[in-house]
């Protein structure tokens, strides 16, 4: 009989290794993620951008998510709110004294440029060279361009 409940004892942890193994493995398995997905890089995003390296108005930072960023216009305080960041998207609002000015692109290369000026400002949306914008007399320049890895870069360029 003892040997027999050894055997039963023996079967019953195997029985549990494969069990337990099959369990890892199927939770594993499970993720709110697309099949094929990697969703290490959500893991390792990238830090919060330094903001405050646009204070005077002239900088360039790349964003993963909404954020607010302040800056010197030409009318004094503006800001520039990133409202919607992801693959190829970006939605955004500039504030400069009573104006309020919003732009959003979405597609491979789209972003808006906005320029700001003490009495107002304009807008453009559309297809975007990779080079930098170019500073304005007068003017402050903002580049806000869709990435498609969910990021948006930012530039703020002041004469």
């Amino acid at each position: 009989m003892k040997r027999r409940t050894r055997r039963h004892a023996s079967s019953t942890r195997g029985r549990l290794s494969v069990l337990t193994a099959l369990t890892a493995l199927t939770l594993a398995a499970c993720t709110d993620a697309p099949h094929g997905t990697d969703t290490r890089a959500v893991a390792g995003a990238a830090p919060a951008p330094d903001t405050a390296a646009c204070a005077d108005g002239d900088c360039e930072i790349t964003v993963t998510e909404p954020v607010t960023v302040r800056f010197q216009g030409p009318a004094g305080p503006a800001t520039l709110s990133v409202t919607d960041v992801g693959p190829n998207e970006v939605a955004y609002t500039v504030e400069s004294g009573n104006g309020r000015t919003k732009g959003s692109a979405s597609g491979p290369g789209q972003g808006c440029t906005t320029v700001l000026r003490e009495n107002g400002s304009g807008n453009s949306c559309g297809g975007l060279s990779g080079t930098r914008p170019g500073a304005r007399p007068d003017a402050v320049v903002i580049r806000v361009a869709a990435g498609t890895d969910g990021t948006a870069r930012l530039h703020i360029v002041s004469p």
